[in-house]
């Protein structure tokens, strides 16, 4: 039993059958329930999921809601330890690293999180276990 925090991307290919990571980002979210971890969303990660169903309208935008509640997924506050720390990372990384990706990693290297699973390969290695999901 540990801790998975989760990517914007992940959320939007687990609700999208035609994202080209659907099927991977399914299978990970079910191997991290099966574990038994505990699923934390960044607020980062949680807005940037909710742009593109916000322009469908809100009860798309209530899908994901809906989504993180059955799996269940908690959101995780961007707090000043949070802040403080997607800071370090952008500093120590630069370019290599936006600031929302920084988000996600700061927050599970604050939560003390165990995995971290993302659609996006380009990220630079930080300390924390980050899994890509692969189509």
């Amino acid at each position: 039993m540990g801790l998975t925090v989760l990517d914007a991307g992940v959320v939007i290919a687990a609700l999208d059958a035609s994202d080209a990571h659907h099927g991977a980002a399914v299978s990970a979210l079910r191997e991290a329930r099966d574990r038994g971890d505990r699923l934390i969303v960044a607020a980062s990660a949680y807005a940037a999921a909710l742009v593109g169903p916000f322009r469908k309208g809100p009860e798309a935008a209530a899908v994901v809601d809906a989504f993180l509640d059955a799996l269940p997924a908690s959101i995780e506050p961007a707090t000043r330890a949070v802040a403080r720390r997607a800071a370090e990372l952008r500093a120590t990384h630069g370019g290599a690293l936006r600031l929302p990706d920084a988000l996600v990693l700061a927050t599970a290297d604050v939560s003390g999180a165990d995995h971290v699973l993302t659609t996006d390969a380009g990220w630079p290695p930080t300390g924390v276990a980050v899994h890509v999901i692969n189509r």
